[in-house]
């Protein structure tokens, strides 16, 4: 039974841990600024279509950026680029913050800063993912990937709900504030790292970015991991249909809204505790398939739930779901990229996982304009389920068992 729980080996090492707190504190102002933004957009314009288009505001970036962010982690110092990306972030979030002082900025100017923010994220995301192999053992990195995921869940549980309650009280400002204070939190563990220079090998500009398209391509397991999650992002998100759903059911509460992803965060979280069970099973693909399947088919039942408990609870499946696709995916991630060539993966990996929810949302949010959100939620579930069935069947590699051979050919070192 002991087995069943998460691993805690990685917080013995001080940097990883000190880095790990930051995150989580960090965290969670993000969660505070993610509803007081969906509840700002959509208090302002009523307009589904509208919150969708914070999805895209984050995505846009993501995308044109991302790879070049890629090469530019895999040529330079990662510290130094993890500590200039940090500090952007805290100055984008404290302008965000000054509306608490001249009063809310029109929804334009409000994307924009998002905007600006997705840009240091889209360097921020790759350097944190290439951090673990420098900071754990190989056979640490599944359970350092899962601690990393319950301290987002975490702060998907806390954030949402709290910053429901905050909004009701106080206004969307200080939401923005206490993500720029966590922030600081986020730098102190940034400084906390050693130097992490590699032997590089990239190439500047597009061939550079190039040779990491081709790597991605030309793997089976990765380039499978990555259409897997774009299907139960871009296809199946739900996020931008909350509002929506929360004002034709629960009359526009904004502590109703929280709840909703506050469900979803405490499926990840059980998820997590018990990340025993998954993360030391040696086929981390067939786990990372039935996650992403299981997460469409909780969606199904989602968007046809006659009462509130049940649509929570199948929300809740939902993110459990989630986390197991997300844990064994990044896994997959490390365990078959050369060090050399991580930082343009984990930007691929970052556009999947961020810029494909963004655009998952946006594409919720139109389909609901023009149909009703029970189409747009039931359409895009079904369609993520047909398209896991097709990655799993033409991709024996995710079937097969992940041995110690794997990773050493893949060049993983720590």
């Amino acid at each position: 039974m002991k087995g069943a729980f998460i691993d805690l080996r990685p917080l013995r090492v001080v940097a990883y841990r000190r880095l790990w707190v930051g995150q989580v504190l960090s965290g969670f102002g993000g969660q505070l600024t993610f509803v007081a933004v969906m509840f700002q957009v959509w208090d302002q314009t009523s307009s589904p279509a509208w919150t969708g288009a914070v999805g895209l505001a984050q995505a846009l970036p993501l995308i044109v950026l991302g790879l070049f962010a890629g090469t530019l982690v895999d040529r330079l110092e990662r510290r130094r680029i993890y500590l200039v990306t940090t500090i952007g972030q805290l100055l984008v979030a404290s302008v965000m913050a000054s509306q608490l002082v001249f009063g809310r900025v029109p929804v334009g100017v409000l994307l924009v800063l998002i905007g600006v923010q997705a840009c240091f994220g889209a360097t921020a995301g790759p350097v944190a993912r290439t951090v673990l192999p420098h900071l754990l053992t190989r056979d640490q990195l599944a359970a350092g990937i899962a601690l990393n995921r319950i301290g987002f869940q975490g702060a998907m549980l806390l954030g949402p709900a709290l910053g429901g309650l905050i909004i009701g009280a106080w206004g969307v400002g200080v939401c923005y504030l206490i993500d720029a204070v966590s922030f600081l939190a986020a730098l102190y563990g940034v400084l906390g790292l050693p130097r992490m220079q590699i032997e590089s090998t990239a190439k500047p500009g597009l061939r550079g970015v190039w040779d990491g398209l081709t790597f991605v391509a030309s793997t089976p397991v990765i380039r499978g991991a990555l259409i897997t999650d774009l299907a139960a992002t871009v296809l199946s998100m739900p996020i931008s249909l909350f509002p929506v759903i929360n004002a034709e059911r629960f009359g526009n509460n904004p502590r109703t809204l929280g709840l909703f992803l506050t469900a979803i965060a405490v499926g990840g979280v059980i998820a997590t505790v018990f990340s025993g069970t998954f993360t030391r099973l040696p086929r981390h693909g067939v786990v990372m398939l039935c996650g992403s399947g299981a997460w469409g088919i909780a969606l199904v039942l989602f968007a046809f739930s006659p009462v509130p408990w049940l649509a929570l609870v199948c929300l809740a499946v939902a993110g459990a779901a989630d986390t197991l696709a997300v844990v064994s995916r990044s896994t997959i991630i490390q365990l078959y990229t050369p060090p050399e060539l991580l930082g343009r993966v984990s930007a691929a990996e970052q556009i999947v996982g961020q810029a494909g929810p963004d655009l998952g949302n946006l594409r919720g949010g139109l389909v609901a304009q023009f149909t009703s959100p029970v189409t747009s939620l039931v359409s895009g579930a079904l369609l993520c389920i047909a398209a896991v069935a097709g990655v799993a069947a033409s991709t024996p590699g995710l079937r097969s068992r992940t041995s110690e051979g794997d990773g050493a050919e893949a060049g993983v070192a720590h």
